[in-house]
């Protein structure tokens, strides 16, 4: 007759750990930021070499060779300086899209959250319009509509987002708009948009700050996917998106000139993931009492 094994109960997380964990994601997040954000504000003084230099003699280095700490791609240029000066690139379209995304889709989420009726369906329906095409999709034909570059590729991932931040801020402000506080301002005779302005916007501001974060990493993959298609970022200015294109013919012969594009992308998008959980930590203290 076999003994039987014993149960092994596995007890659940503390809270002090569970804490200690979200404070971890959240230093190792802003860390991840910080370095991307201080890569690319030193590209802009200096870089190893320049990233734009062709060298035919130097194509194809191996990490360490002649002074590239990275080695050279396929037209000798120098792969540290490429992904040094790419950062500039993800973090700008990241920007300027996010900036396109809030500027237009906060003001439709509370329009419909304020006005309700037939103003609420008719935003929320444009909204699921340009929500049913996929945002990388949706980017690709407004790119192609107007033309290839940077430019187009940050307004058309912006435009995407758009009713991403137009559905979060509705469904934030519509509990909003439900308390007694709110109450009290129209009996002031407060008009909606005052009202948003001053009481619930200040009041979703955690919410909101937390979907940027998201949609940040969402805007750096979609540019990287764009230009990695040949219609986001053009050369010469540097791109991790088309230095991984670039690459795809080396693959096999030298996988480093896809390797270290593929990290920084997914080292940033991990960055701004974890600031992102561990700002809502943050700011949300009714998610540290519903874990307890």
């Amino acid at each position: 007759m076999s003994m039987q094994e014993p149960l092994l109960i596995h007890e659940p997380p503390k809270p002090e750990q569970r804490g200690r964990w979200r404070r971890l994601n959240f230093v190792v997040g802003l860390s991840i930021v910080l370095g991307v954000v201080a890569t690319a504000l030193v590209s802009f003084l200096w870089t190893p070499f320049d990233p734009e230099l062709v060298a035919a003699d130097k194509r194809l280095l191996g990490m360490g060779e002649r002074g590239h700490p990275l080695g050279t791609d396929q037209f000798g240029r120098d792969l540290l300086s490429q992904i040094m000066v790419g950062s500039q690139t993800a973090l700008f379209v990241g920007i300027l899209a996010v900036t396109i995304s809030i500027l237009i889709g906060i003001p439709l989420g509370g329009l419909a959250a304020a006005r309700r009726g037939w103003v609420e369906d008719v935003v929320m329906r444009f909204s699921d319009v340009i929500y049913a095409f996929p945002p990388v999709l949706l980017a690709i034909l407004l790119v192609a509509a107007v033309s290839p570059g940077t430019a187009s590729a940050m307004v058309a991932i912006g435009i995407a987002y758009i009713p991403i931040v137009a559905r979060v801020t509705r469904g934030a402000s519509l509990s909003i708009f439900e308390r007694d506080f709110v109450a009290a301002a129209r009996t002031y005779g407060r008009g909606k948009t005052f009202i948003f302005i001053r009481h619930v916007l200040p009041n979703i501001a955690s919410v909101l700050i937390v979907q940027m974060t998201i949609l940040f990493s969402l805007a750096i993959l979609a540019e990287a996917a764009l230009s990695f298609l040949g219609i986001g970022t053009q050369p010469p200015t540097p791109s991790w998106g088309r230095s991984l294109r670039d690459a795809q013919t080396f693959v096999q012969i030298t996988p480093r000139l896809a390797i270290w594009p593929g990290f920084a992308i997914a080292l940033t998008v991990l960055g701004f993931n974890l600031l992102g959980d561990g700002v809502r930590d943050a700011l949300d203290p009714r998610l540290e009492s519903s874990r307890s």
